[in-house]
């Protein structure tokens, strides 16, 4: 829904750059989280082999390798990483989506829940980032109820389409 809104946002603004980025923020953080299932899944495939994780073959050694276990680690670590880094970057384009809304409509709170998504995305390696992104998106719940009626003027002096409401 938020894509929707920016995307209007953006038309109403003329500003192709706003939606540009935050399709750039959406695909990033799809990314990540196929990266981070990938990794999850083929780790956990190598782990018990793939032939055990259908069904195919009931043969189970009692004992588990040390071999085994650090490569489960490892793939899960890689993974985590990668999507980690993938959500960042996502977080980065999402800022730069939302504080040119802030600064094209004057609200702030755009560009305050955009920063704090940011520092969000970089916790979540230590699970407080979560609580951050949770407060990021109740601040843009915010934000889009405090959008103006009608957007400024833009410094050019023509006239911008009126923004309408549907809901």
């Amino acid at each position: 829904m938020s894509l929707v809104a920016v995307k209007y946002i953006s038309d109403i603004l003329g500003d192709k750059r706003i939606f540009n980025n935050m399709i750039i923020a959406v695909i990033l953080g799809i990314g990540g989280i196929v990266v981070l299932v990938a990794f999850v899944f083929a780790a956990i495939a190598r782990f018990i082999g793939i032939g055990n994780l259908f069904g195919a073959s009931p043969g189970v050694s009692p004992t588990i390798p040390p071999s085994d276990i650090i490569s489960l680690i490892a793939g899960l670590a890689i993974g985590l990483l990668a999507a980690w880094v993938l959500i960042i970057v996502s977080a980065v384009f999402l800022r730069m989506s939302y504080k040119s809304v802030a600064a094209r409509l004057n609200v702030g709170l755009f560009s305050t829940a955009a920063l704090l998504n940011l520092i969000g995305a970089a916790l979540t390696i230590i699970l407080i980032g979560f609580v951050l992104i949770f407060v990021a998106q109740i601040l843009l719940v915010v934000a889009f109820f405090s959008l103006p009626d009608t957007p400024p003027m833009p410094p050019s002096g023509t006239a911008p389409a009126p923004m309408t409401t549907s809901g």
